[in-house]
């Protein structure tokens, strides 16, 4: 059975991937400062220029950026849209993790589950309610 998930990986998972190595995220930030040639994105790093073209062909496979070519210099420019769709995406987990934060306030502020100011099952604290 062919498996469309390996060999067609979906564009969020591109997104990711890219995103996990610290020296795209250095070329991306620089992308969103204007355009750049490949040897512009190279210059920060020890890295030779065939080393820097894989780095920059995983994040054109991720939809991150474009190339196009002037004669034989390479330009880069960021194309932010696939960034969007993975904020909007880690925003959903915020909203849980928002949620979950408000109960805990509300928790600590209100004293805990009994009102006694203690966590559950924490031993009663000395001249407290008993159990």
């Amino acid at each position: 059975m062919f498996n469309h998930m390996i060999e067609y990986p979906s564009r969020l998972d591109g997104v990711f991937h890219a995103l996990s190595d610290p020296t795209r995220r250095a070329m991306l930030a620089a992308l969103a400062t204007g355009e750049r040639s490949v040897g512009e994105l190279a210059a920060p790093f020890e890295m030779s220029l065939a080393a820097a073209s894989k780095h920059i062909r995983t994040l054109e496979r991720a939809g991150l950026l474009r190339r196009t070519v002037q004669g034989r210099t390479h330009r880069c420019a960021l194309q932010a849209a696939p960034l969007a769709e993975a904020e909007a995406w880690l925003r959903g987990y915020a909203k849980f993790w928002t949620a979950r934060l408000d109960s805990l306030e509300a928790l600590l502020r209100d004293g805990g589950p009994d009102g006694s100011g203690n966590p559950p099952d924490a031993p009663p604290t000395p001249g407290g309610p008993a159990p």
